[in-house]
This record gives structure tokens, C-alpha cells and sequence, in this order.
């Protein structure tokens, strides 16, 4: 039977992959209990983010302190970046077939370490490799998350659960840098490193007591295709393309605006912070409605909604930038409406994904998480080149990975809603 004839939220039979298997969580958890496996799970996805924010005011220094360039100091974000791609599809892998609560503790324990390591690294070739490690250990938790947070709340609840993940998550970014500038002033560079790999090794002590309160692994199916049979499946890949489009259209656009900002508008770094604190006010404002407005219209009818109304923003931002519009208030409105459709659109799109890959989650979210990371990555390396020529270049890149987006969701198929 195609994927695109499976309700969406059916009753619980172990023949059906898209709903738990009923060993994930054998009794069901109170307030407090799921409380804590939440908090554990974001502390955990947070760490691994933080490896990149909290380090990125330090990297500038590294040269004077470790010898090198500062073109080689730059390959100290990126080793993690690609480390990170790799640990994405290794645990993804690694969690179709093992306990995910041990990998998550064991992946903590091990990036605590390797964070560590990194502090005591004595040049720069020896911290680029110890951080494309580090990176990979540090992706584990972005892997489980989803399919722990679906099981631990169920489908009618998740929504609401991955709307509050994706808040606190987007606030790391924002916050992490100006913690690092702190942490530089007060010991150096390597402070940093020292506190990540203490929290990572408290998190993963509190694994070892309390992993307990996380759901269990549900059990693989048998005859899965692995990461193939997903990039067949046209169902998934209308949630994990649309999903990877979305939030990488909008990180393009954030990654490529320092850059416009202080060269071409001559606007300066103050603008950006503006820019970043109202966009993400608005994407926390959005992922907060995520589960009201699925309630209310429909996962389906939110996702699209969400979708277009990034998309429409891109392009009239595009419009405006082509008639020689250059205001920082017409750019922040409209990114406002970017955050905002991506955090309706987020929570509900995510979660479809991770109903659309069944019993095979860690893989399903690890090949959406790796595709936000890619599509990033590729959008950004194709704006560069013309970044100095003004907004119209990054803002035309951003936008067509946005229609990319919306043309996922009008031309694949989608799960067919529940019925009953």
C-alpha cells in the first residue's frame, strides 16, 4: 500500500508504520515526567548548536593563538559543519537498529570529550580535525529529538512540543554569540570549548540517571529500504523538501545580510542585530500558534499557508530590492512575515515528515535536517559571488529556494488526513 494511503493519525496497530510502535512508550508519562524528558531533550539539541554560535566570536583570534590564517581559522566552523552532515546520516543509521536513549547519552559523553580535546588542541590543523569530530557526535540529538518528542507526546501534541523545541532552539543563535564574546573576555578561547564540554558531560550524566523518562527505540520494521526507500517515497519527500526549502531559504537570507548590510546599504552590523531580534520574535510568535492554527485548519492547510507566505515575502522583497529599494524598515516588515509563515509552517511541517518516514524516524530526520544544512550551505555559496552587487542577488537566491518550497508542496503528494 503507498504511504500517500495511510491516515495520518490512526489507531495503534504494529503493523502500521505511521504511528509508534506500542513498546515506544509503555505507560503513559504524567506532566512532570514528560516535562523533564523535554527539557532533556532540548538541553541536548541546544549543546550541539551552541558548538558553532558560542565558539564563532572566538575564531578570529585563533590564528594569533594557534598559528595559521584566518582563511584556515574559518575551516574551524566549517570541519564542524561536515561533521555534522556525517554524523546526521551515521546516527540516523545508528538509530534504526539501536537503542536511541544509549546513543544519545553515549553521543553526549563522547562530544563532551571531543569538546574538551578541542581546548587542548596546539594548532589549528589539530582543532579542524578534532571539530569535524566533535560535530559528528554533536548531531545525535538533533537526529532523536523528533521521533522522541512524537513519542513522548503523541501526534496530538507533538505539533505543540516541536513548536516550543524550534523557539528555544532559535534563540541559541541569537544569544550564544554574545555569551562567547563574554566567555573570550574572561579566559580566552579555549573557556569556550571547556563550557561546552562540561554541559554535554552533565547532560549526559542526567542521561544516565533519568533516560529512563525518554521513550523507548520503536521497533524497526522489517523489509525498510533505509535512506533509499525515503528518497523514493514522494510522500516524505513532499514534507522533508518543503521543510529543507523553507528554513533554508530563510538561513540563506540570514547567513548572506551581514555582508549586504554593511557593504552596498552601508547600514551597519546595528542593523542585522535589529533584524535578527525581530525575526526571531516573529518565528517564536508563529511556532507558539503552530499548534492552535493545526487544530483549527488542518496540518495540511498550515504547512501551505505558512509556505506561501515566505514565498510571497521573498518576492516582494526581490521586487523591491530590483525597483532600488534599500529602507531597513520595508526589509525587516517583510521578514517579518518570513519568520513568522516558517514558525506556522515549521512544527507541523517537521512532524509530517518524521509521520511520513514511519517506523524509520532517525533516518527520516536525519535526511531533513541534513537537507536544511545543504540547502543552506549550496544557497549561500551560490550568492556569494555576488553579494556585493546588493540585496537584489541574496534575496533572488533566497526566493527561489523558497518557490522551491511552495512548488514541493503544490506537486507531491500528501498523507491523507484522518477521517474518522
Amino acid at each position: 500500500m503507498p504511504r500517500s494511503d495511510y491516515p495520518a493519525m490512526a489507531a495503534p496497530e504494529t503493523s502500521d508504520p505511521l504511528v509508534p510502535h506500542p513498546l515506544a512508550m509503555p505507560h503513559t508519562p504524567s506532566p512532570v515526567q514528560q516535562s523533564l524528558a523535554f527539557a532533556l531533550v532540548v538541553s541536548s539539541t541546544v549543546v550541539g548548536i551552541a558548538g558553532i554560535d558560542l565558539v564563532l566570536p572566538a575564531v578570529p583570534s585563533l590564528p594569533e593563538a594557534l598559528g595559521g590564517s584566518i582563511e584556515e581559522a574559518q575551516l574551524v566552523l566549517a570541519g564542524y559543519s561536515f561533521g555534522t552532515a556525517a554524523g546526521l546520516l551515521v546516527f540516523g543509521e545508528l538509530g534504526s537498529r539501536f537503542n536511541r536513549r544509549l546513543l544519545l547519552g553515549l553521543s553526549l559523553l563522547l562530544f563532551a570529550l571531543t569538546s574538551f580535546a578541542a581546548s587542548w588542541a596546539g594548532g589549528m590543523t589539530e582543532l579542524i580535525v578534532i571539530r569535524v569530530v566533535q560535530g559528528a557526535f554533536g548531531a545525535a540529538a538533533a537526529v532523536f529529538a523528533p521521533g522522541l518528542i512524537r513519542a513522548l507526546y503523541g501526534d496530538d501534541r507533538a505539533v505543540g512540543a516541536m513548536g516550543r523545541l524550534g523557539s528555544i532552539e532559535s534563540l541559541t543563535p541569537a544569544l550564544a554569540p554574545l555569551v562567547g564574546v563574554y566567555l573570550l573576555d574572561l579566559g580566552g578561547w579555549r573557556l569556550s570549548f571547556d563550557i561546552i564540554g562540561a554541559l554535554a558531560l552533565l547532560l549526559a550524566l542526567i542521561m544516565a540517571v533519568f533516560g529512563s523518562r525518554l521513550p523507548k527505540s520503536p521497533r524497526q520494521e522489517k523489509g525498510s529500504g533505509g535512506y533509499l526507500a525515503l528518497l523514493r517515497d514522494l510522500v516524505f519527500l513532499r514534507y522533508a523538501l518543503s521543510q529543507a526549502f523553507s528554513l533554508g531559504s530563510l538561513l540563506i537570507f540570514v547567513f548572506g545580510m551581514p555582508a549586504v548590510l554593511t557593504g552596498s546599504l552601508q547600514l551597519g552590523l546595528s542593523g542585522f542585530v535589529t533584524l535578527q531580534i525581530v525575526g526571531v520574535s516573529a518565528f517564536i510568535v508563529g511556532a507558539s500558534s503552530s499548534a492552535s492554527a493545526v487544530r483549527r485548519f488542518g496540518a495540511e492547510s498550515v504547512i501551505l499557508g505558512g509556505t506561501l507566505a515566505l514565498t510571497a515575502a521573498f518576492v516582494a522583497m526581490l521586487l523591491y530590492a530590483f525597483a532600488g529599494g534599500s529602507a531597513l524598515a520595508v526589509i525587516i516588515a517583510l521578514f517579518v512575515v518570513v519568520n513568522f509563515g516558517f514558525g506556522l509552517r515549521g512544527p507541523a511541517g517537521f512532524h509530517r515528515a518524521v509521520v511520513a518516514s514511519g517506523a524509520d524516524d532517525a533516518r527520516g530526520s536525519a535526511l531533513v535536517v541534513l537537507g536544511i544544512l545543504g540547502t543552506a550551505a549550496g544557497g549561500t555559496a551560490l550568492a556569494a559571488p555576488f553579494i556585493a552587487l546588493g540585496l537584489a542577488p541574496l534575496v533572488g537566491v533566497a526566493a527561489l529556494v523558497a518557490l522551491m518550497a511552495s512548488a514541493s508542496l503544490l506537486l507531491l503528494p500528501a498523507l491523507r488526513e484522518d477521517l474518522s
